[in-house]
């Protein structure tokens, strides 16, 4: 016989909640409390360092123009850039023929007028131009924030990440240049993370095009020449053919490519008014990183390109040693980019740290130092409920002297209490009891040893104030 909560209960059956499974865009990752402490560490280290050099902070809006951003990174790059519909009714007033022919690209400019910035420079250059009067040249800013790139996700490549760059405008002198390249060297010094840091120069690249004959096909080449290390010189080959350039011009490019000497390159650029530049410029960068006396592994990379088309003089790439990763930092010098929003004649140079793939090679290195989860220092635990609120007094002292401290929120069975204390690995425990109560000293215990005190208030401060 069926009951009325049987009808009761099959009456709702059409009107259960349906849950929605949760899931992440592609490309993007959540960040628990052990991997912040992690990546807050990263930034902190890089922080430290620019504050060092003498660099300012900057922030900028999450959202650029379109037209700030396009037409600064190349066509690839102008592809991958996230653009944000328009508010409202982003189809309204959009003309029928562009909607019938359903062509992507032609549609795009009526729809959305904004983009997620695609990398911190080219907002920077904007925000030089925009406030000029007030700012004191050269003009040294550092900024840590989000960027967005419509890339294929895949080891090491987000569609969400962070950047950290430092950068200098106003200033033509190369003792920049050799600066940042000292910044890359310190940070990963002190993240304790071998690197190898590359450097070359955009008008060395520009005179091996000159040198060939194909100074017309100079972004084309060295679009091909940023893949050299993915796809090998067979590779490179290949797509300087299919974009017209001569088997004779290819050869002479891979030739001097392959040159590892520095001089020797100076040679054969030598009646190549730009290239023969490039190398002098390198010359003096050169001399100064001699004075600063850089500890890590530098070298000149003839092959290093860079492809985005804003560089205009010497170019940094940084790899990490031993591990299949790209690069996880980079930058260079932009004569130009300030003049496409109506201030030329402003030079600059920047660098980047890639802080996603930085903390990826850390991570799979171990390179992290083993007390960054203890943000925590200490639980209090009780045996009961006047216990509990004893303890609450003791927190209220330690949260007074700025000791990261927590108790647990009921008077549970103790073992519940130092499971969790365990769970959040934390380095000590109070415990507090009656015998606790009356002799006015606490159980203050160590996690990793298990040694354990009683010891007064002031004492436990003092201990864990250390």
């Amino acid at each position: 016989m069926r009951t009325t909560s049987d009808l009761l209960n099959n009456s709702q059956e059409p009107f259960k909640k349906q849950y929605m499974k949760p899931f992440l865009p592609k490309g993007t990752r959540d960040f628990g409390p052990d991997q912040v402490l992690k990546r807050d560490f990263i930034f902190d280290t890089i922080r430290t360092v620019f504050k060092i050099y003498g660099y300012a902070p900057l922030e900028t809006p999450a959202m650029e123009s379109l037209s700030t951003l396009t037409g600064k990174y190349g066509e690839e790059g102008d592809r991958l850039i996230f653009k944000v519909l328009n508010n409202g009714d982003f189809l309204n007033g959009v003309d029928e023929k562009l909607l019938s022919e359903r062509n992507s690209n032609s549609i795009i400019p009526a729809i959305s007028k904004r983009g997620l910035r695609y990398d911190l420079t080219v907002p920077f250059a904007r925000f030089v131009v925009m406030n000029q009067h007030a700012l004191a040249f050269p003009f040294k800013r550092y900024q840590i924030q989000p960027v967005w790139r419509a890339d294929r996700p895949q080891k090491g490549r987000y569609q969400e990440f962070y950047q950290c760059d430092a950068d200098m405008v106003g200033s033509d002198s190369l003792i920049y240049e050799a600066e940042l390249i000292q910044i890359y060297d310190r940070v990963f010094s002190e993240l304790n993370m071998p690197v190898v840091i590359k450097y070359n120069n955009r008008k060395i690249l520009f005179g091996i095009a000159e040198k060939a004959g194909i100074t017309d096909k100079f972004v084309e080449m060295t679009t091909a020449l940023d893949k050299l290390d993915k796809i090998g010189y067979k590779g490179v080959i290949k797509e300087l053919l299919e974009i017209g350039i001569s088997k004779e011009s290819i050869d002479l490019i891979t030739h001097i490519l392959k040159q590892k000497n520095l001089t020797s390159i100076g040679a054969l650029l030598l009646n190549c008014v730009e290239g023969y530049k490039g190398y002098l410029e390198l010359i003096e960068i050169n001399k100064y990183l001699n004075k600063f006396k850089i500890r890590g592994n530098v070298l000149f990379d003839i092959s290093l390109a860079r492809g985005l088309n804003y560089y205009t003089g010497c170019i940094i790439e940084v790899v990490a040693k031993k591990i299949s990763m790209g690069s996880i930092g980079g930058g260079g010098r932009y004569d130009n980019l300030t003049g496409v929003f109506g201030m030329p004649g402003v030079s600059g140079v920047g660098i980047s740290f890639g802080a996603e793939r930085i903390y990826d090679v850390m991570d799979e290195k171990g390179l992290f130092p083993k007390d960054l989860n203890t943000a925590l220092k200490v639980i209090i635990i009780t045996y009961d409920q006047h216990c509990f609120e004893q303890g609450l007094i003791l927190l209220n002292a330690l949260r007074k002297e700025n000791i990261p401290s927590e108790i647990y929120p009921e008077a549970v069975k103790i073992q519940k209490q130092m499971k969790y204390a365990n769970d959040r690995k934390v380095p000590y425990v109070i415990l507090i009891g009656t015998e606790e109560l009356n002799s006015g000293e606490f159980s203050l215990k160590n996690m990793t040893s298990g040694e354990q005190q009683a010891l007064n208030e002031k004492a436990i401060i003092d201990i864990l104030n250390t």
